[in-house]
């Protein structure tokens, strides 16, 4: 069954209906670029730089992995993201892979506002380095630097479900997303890795307390369920796997892309718990396999 892979925090990746495919005559849309773009009136400037990144990002997985998907770029207001989408909350950015639609939000919202503390409450050893990151040019906290990255994650979605790997787990989507993400963040613009890794790093040092769900098995089974009624909780989720994939970058460098896609791509049975860290331990790298081993204790409650 085709699914949606929606990210965010942040960014959660949901399963969800798709939305209809919709006739695209009330956006605007970019020329010039490899694949098609979409964008709501007045957003001309964040299609551009959200296109222009895609494309790069694309072209660097697909010398590394052999392989390019399809995507259509949708850049939304959050009246067109009524249109476009379905049943999520605006500032979600999501891969729909039904109509290969890769969406994301264009104006700043509450979703993204949601995660940012007031700043007195923020972290003493973060406090200035997140207002640095993620002050906008109004002199506001914004989490805008943060999402705008999300795109190469959700790209990250359509290089696997159209290329056919076994993900094993419904989190291997995940966490794979980000190890890209981040791996093209840090080869590429590495200027951007404070923006890209510094919400993540507060939002576990905050802990787990708050949450139902923490481990590794709750959200497996029950990955609509948190995603959809628990958007925060599946944004812890997130974070923890951003936080690993940086740590998984900085293990193995920017081979673990390779190493992780041929796994994943030559192993289709599914693996029981026992087996899948021993196994990516040897075809990856120990740096995954303890990340499933230890994440339990690593969670701060």
């Amino acid at each position: 069954m085709k699914r949606l892979f929606i990210i965010s925090l942040l960014i959660p990746l949901i399963f969800a209906q798709s939305a209809s495919a919709q006739s695209t005559d009330s956006l605007n849309q970019l020329k010039d670029h490899d694949f098609p773009v979409y964008y709501s009136s007045g957003h001309k400037k964040r299609a551009e730089i959200t296109a222009l990144r895609i494309e790069k990002a694309m072209a660097y997985h697909r010398q590394m992995l052999g392989f390019k998907p399809n995507v259509i770029l949708f850049v939304l207001n959050e009246t067109d993201w009524k249109v476009y989408t379905s049943g999520m909350v605006y500032g979600m950015p999501h891969y729909d892979d039904k109509n290969n639609r890769l969406i994301v939000a264009a104006e700043d919202n509450p979703f993204w506002k949601s995660f940012l503390p007031p700043p007195n409450q923020l972290p003493n050893e973060l406090r200035e380095p997140i207002q640095t990151a993620y002050t906008n040019g109004e002199g506001q906290l914004s989490m805008q630097a943060f999402f705008d990255l999300l795109a190469i994650h959700e790209l990250g979605h359509a290089f696997h479900i159209q290329n056919e790997l076994t993900m094993q787990r419904m989190w291997m989507g995940e966490l794979f997303c980000n190890i890209l993400l981040h791996t093209y963040i840090a080869e590429n613009e590495p200027e951007l890795l404070p923006a890209l890794t510094l919400f993540p790093r507060m939002v576990v040092a905050g802990g787990a307390r708050e949450f139902k769900y923490t481990k590794l098995q709750d959200v497996h089974e029950r990955y609509h369920e948190i995603g959809q009624q628990h958007p925060k909780n599946y944004g812890w989720y997130q974070c923890r796997w951003h936080t690993a994939a940086a740590g998984i970058y900085d293990s193995v460098g920017k081979e673990v892309c390779k190493k992780l896609w041929d796994a994943l791509k030559t192993q289709k049975e599914i693996l029981n718990d026992e087996q899948l860290p021993g196994f990516l331990e040897k075809a990856v790298d120990k740096s995954i396999a303890d990340m499933i081993r230890h994440w339990d204790s690593d969670t701060v409650r």
